[in-house]
């Protein structure tokens, strides 16, 4: 990208023959009418540039702002009330607002702020938090959650991305009509419009990058009109606006990142251009630009960012399901997990919990139940909460003996010793288990779930009385370099000293990994021994401790309070990581080179014939891609002619172009290319912001065809360009309208869903949909108009048969006994019955009459009958309202899996694809092509 204000050069090697001289001045192509040379501007302001302040419009082009604002508003708002109920990713963030407003800690891999204007927004509506969002398809309007109010934040913050594009391209320099063909692509483009109707982060992401992009376009203005409105109130405003704007985007998704580095490019440049100007800028000057693009830059979206974090922190006081991805001293600011302080040394007979110091998940636990392999002795897990099962006592591995050489049995036989036994490093010890009168035990068998050749399992044996054998016994290694102190390098400390508890008998370590027990452990954290453990995973420290002859002035300690900012930096370092392990693949996910074509959307939701289904406008995703490319194309031959001696840069125009475009395919780069660097999860609205700057450039080359250049003919033949728009923009509505029944989840055909599916990677279904749209509504009897009250309504004669649960259903006689309906509440009456007889497989796949017949004759199926009633709610002319809601997939980007306790959680683990026999085969669901939840969305801890 060529420099703002750089003059061409003729680079060469040597010195030019006279040859060279004659094809400079004779060879190059004529310099256009329009594009003659000025008069080079003597300062770091830029040639051919005029004042693009947006609050100097004619009021005409207010007025197309506010008409194309309303129409965005019909089009983004239209029916948002629904469905009614719990959809997509509405699970994780509608739960955040629920956490939010209760004050439960949580984790995500997203910063805070879209969440808290979710949350904001709920609770200004009245939202208490006690819905908790748990269910896909939960209903919203019984408990009477303000679901439309949380939904109208996406939704206000797509609408306003709309004057924001006008805003932006006038601030470029386009004219009105290339402003307007911009916001009508951004209206109408069904990608942008699906994600900006449910509770999901990408509208807000989306119109902070619009604001910044318009804050710093505005910025790039004034500072191309040269020193005389440097460091003006406008210079001023719009370069901290920028800044702010960076700091509401990097604070909403980490996608933001890339904002600042476009931003960070184009001011590094703006910097290297002032060095050069040495007849106007001076280097306390220039360090005067240096410093005012620090402070708005940096400063404040750092400040905003961290804010944002102070806001999050505030809200979050008490426990929840996030804090098993935070340190035991993370854990510990957080309400009824702060502890007192407790005794410093540990000392054999003391009650002790000891806590696992790498992964996070939580306490040596045991209760009272066996495994079911193995061993099937009792149980020992990680446990993520206190709890009374975590309490050890610490034995000696011998009993102590009075005075009189007399042995003292039982494990509280240290609780009268004075002065107590430390536990020194090397010791030999016993943990006995208090609740079940059992101690930690290790021997040579393999786990119940790592079945590992150098994993030994650990359980708990014994009974009340037993004396316990060598299995029992355990050394303890202090690790000093992790230990902190010098005593605590000698002795056991609580918290301070972190130790490896070595078995005797095997040399294996205790150690826990990140792995989790199955449903008959409760889905805690497996507990093993291992010969070969790693150091991290083998490590442990005592968290609380007491004894009956520390007394209270004996010295004590507690956790270090790491304070806002080592909270702070925590957070991140656990978002990040969270966030790069989101590396296993989905049933939808897509990688970066297939986007910019459209290869592949997302399935959001499909029930009742209907499915929402994320894609965007082909008319409109294509036309941006090929924009980009004619850039790069003329860009390459630009360089391409620039080495060859040609002197295009000289003309205005020429530059201009170079320079605008290549400004926003900048900013396409960034928001593009660094995903190829990604091995995590990816999906199509990852391009959302990406694809808002190639509109933007789409527009810009048009505008230079049309508006600048005359050699084209365009520039004198306005009408023309005019069509070519309105032609254009009702194209694009027509593609919209088309595949609108997929944005919004409408009533379609068969034969409409085949006539625009022009891939097979466009993977919505087809068959879903009804082959009519007279299906999709039942028409009113005759005797509807009249009021018949529900009391007066005709006898069902049969029964509706729905089969489920077997391969296929099959018809029920009428005289079926069958539970009769009841009356309708309230002031609603029946209008109609309808009986039907639907034939499903196990998976609920809905099979007309000729799928059923070639099962019945392949013999290999087994039928069976269920019995449904199903009530439609239905308005004055028919069309259905409040349907039954769907089940949709959890967002891959909602909440990360904690890295240090991975495993199933319960209700991932419940959600789990079942492989069902069909006919014979095996079929599995994942391989369906229905909606499914991601697997990085599991929640935090379970």
């Amino acid at each position: 990208m060529a420099s703002q204000n750089a003059s061409s050069r003729n680079p060469s090697y040597g010195q030019k023959s006279p040859g060279d001289k004659q094809r400079g001045s004779a060879g190059r192509s004529p310099v256009p009418q329009d594009a003659k040379k000025t008069k080079k501007q003597n300062n770091y302001g830029s040639e051919g540039v005029q004042d693009n302040d947006i609050f100097l419009l004619p009021g005409s082009d207010y007025q197309i702002l506010a008409l194309l604002t309303l129409l965005a508003g019909v089009v983004r708002l239209f029916r948002i009330y629904q469905p009614s109920s719990v959809v997509f990713d509405e699970v994780h963030f509608g739960g955040f607002a629920s956490k939010y407003i209760k004050g439960k800690f949580f984790m995500d891999v997203h910063p805070p702020l879209a969440k808290l204007l979710l949350t904001l927004a709920g609770w200004l509506a009245g939202f208490n938090g006690d819905f908790d969002f748990k269910d896909i398809g939960k209903d919203y309007l019984e408990p009477g959650v303000p679901y439309v109010a949380m939904r109208l934040v996406p939704a206000v913050m797509g609408v306003l991305t709309i004057p924001t594009m006008f805003l932006t391209l006038k601030a470029l320099g386009c004219r009105t009509m290339t402003s307007v063909l911009g916001t009508g692509l951004l209206i109408f483009e069904n990608g942008l419009i699906t994600q900006s109707r449910l509770i999901l982060l990408d509208s807000p992401l989306m119109i902070c990058t619009a604001f910044t992009a318009l804050a710093w376009t505005s910025f790039m203005n004034q500072h191309e009109l040269g020193p005389s409105k440097a460091f003006g109130a406008s210079w001023w405003t719009w370069l901290a606006l920028t800044g702010l704007g960076l700091g509401a985007t990097v604070s909403i998704k980490w996608v933001g990142l890339f904002t600042i580095a476009w931003v960070g490019s184009l001011t590094v440049l703006q910097l290297w251009i002032l060095l050069g100007d040495t007849e106007t800028v001076t280097p306390r000057l220039w360090f005067k630009h240096f410093t005012a693009r620090v402070f708005c830059l940096i400063i404040i979206p750092l400040t905003f960012y961290v804010s944002m974090f102070a806001i999050h922190f505030v809200c979050l006081v008490n426990p929840g399901d996030g804090d098993g991805f935070m340190s035991s001293e993370f854990q510990a600011t957080l309400n009824t997990k702060s502890m007192q302080d407790v005794p410093a040394d540990v000392a054999f007979g003391a009650r002790i919990s000891i806590r696992h110091h790498a992964t996070q998940g939580g306490y040596l636990h045991s209760h009272a139940h066996m495994y079911p392999g193995g061993s099937k002795q009792q149980q020992i897990t990680l446990y993520p909460h206190k709890d009374e099962n975590n309490v050890w006592i610490a034995e000696n591995q011998t009993q102590p003996v009075t005075p009189a050489n007399e042995t003292i049995p039982g494990p509280k036989a240290w609780d009268d010793l004075d002065p107590p036994t430390y536990v020194k490093d090397g010791d030999v010890l016993k943990l006995y288990h208090i609740t079940t009168d059992r101690r930690l035990h290790s021997h040579d068998v393999r786990p119940p779930v790592t079945e590992a050749e150098w994993q030994n399992e650990v359980s708990a044996y014994g009974y009340e009385g037993f004396e316990g054998d060598a299995n029992d016994l355990f050394r303890v290694e202090i690790i000093k370099k992790m230990s902190d102190g010098d005593e605590a390098k000698k002795r056991l400390r609580t918290i301070q000293t972190k130790f490896r508890l070595v078995h005797l008998m095997t040399g294996c370590a205790l150690f826990s990994h990140k792995v989790k027990l199955p449903d008959w452990g409760f889905e805690q954290q497996e507990v093993t021994c291992a010969k070969q453990g790693t150091l991290p995973n083998s490590v442990w420290y005592v968290e609380s401790n007491s004894h009956n002859q520390l007394k209270e002035d004996a010295e004590k300690v507690n956790y270090r309070n790491p304070g806002f900012l080592g909270k702070f930096w925590e957070l991140q370092r656990v978002m990040w990581t969270t966030n790069a392990g989101l590396v296993e693949s989905h049933a939808w996910d897509s990688r970066p080179p297939s986007w910019p074509v459209l290869r592949r959307g997302i399935n959001f939701w499909g029930k009742d014939h209907r499915q929402i289904y994320l894609i965007g406008n082909p008319a409109i995703w294509w036309a941006s891609t090929v924009a980009i490319a004619v850039y790069i194309v003329f860009k390459g031959l630009a360089v391409l002619r620039w080495q060859r001696g040609f002197r295009d840069y000289d003309q205005i125009n020429f530059k201009r172009f170079d320079y605008e475009i290549g400004q926003t395919v900048l900013g396409w780069a960034f928001h593009y290319f660094p995903f190829y660097l990604m091995a995590r999860q990816l999906f199509l609205h990852h391009y959302f912001p990406a694809l808002y700057f190639a509109i933007m450039a789409l527009c810009q080359i048009y505008d230079f065809v049309a508006h600048r250049v005359s050699a084209i003919g365009l520039k004198d033949r306005p009408e023309i360009g005019g069509s070519l728009i309105a032609l254009y923009l009702a194209f694009s509505i027509g593609v919209f309208s088309l595949f609108a029944p997929l944005t919004y989840g409408n009533p379609w055909t068969q034969q409409d869903c085949k006539m625009v599916k022009l891939f097979d990677t466009w993977d919505f279904d087809c068959n879903t949909f009804h082959d009519d749209y007279s299906k999709y509504s039942t028409s009113l009897p005759e005797w509807a108009s009249s009021g018949v009250p529900s009391s007066s309504a005709p006898v069902v004669p049969e029964a509706q048969a729905v089969p489920q649960g077997g391969d296929q259903g099959k018809k029920v006689p009428a005289d079926a006994n069958v539970t009769p309906q009841s009356p309708p509440p309230g002031d609603q009456h029946v209008l109609g019955r309808e009986e039907r007889v639907e034939y499903r497989d196990q998976d609920g796949n809905l099979l007309n009459e000729e799928q059923v017949a070639a099962l019945e004759k392949d013999g290999k199926v087994s039928f069976k009958t269920q019995y449904e009633t199903r009530t439609r709610l239905v308005d004055a002319q028919g069309n259905e309202i409040n349907p039954e809601e769907p089940i949709a997939p959890q967002h891959p980007d909602a909440e990360g899996q904690n890295p240090d306790t991975k495993g199933a959680g319960e209700d991932q683990a419940n959600s789990a694809p079942a492989s069902a026999k069909v006919g014979g085969s095996e079929a599995n669901r994942e391989e369906d092509g229905k909606p499914r939840p991601a697997s990085d969305a599991s929640a935090a801890t379970k």
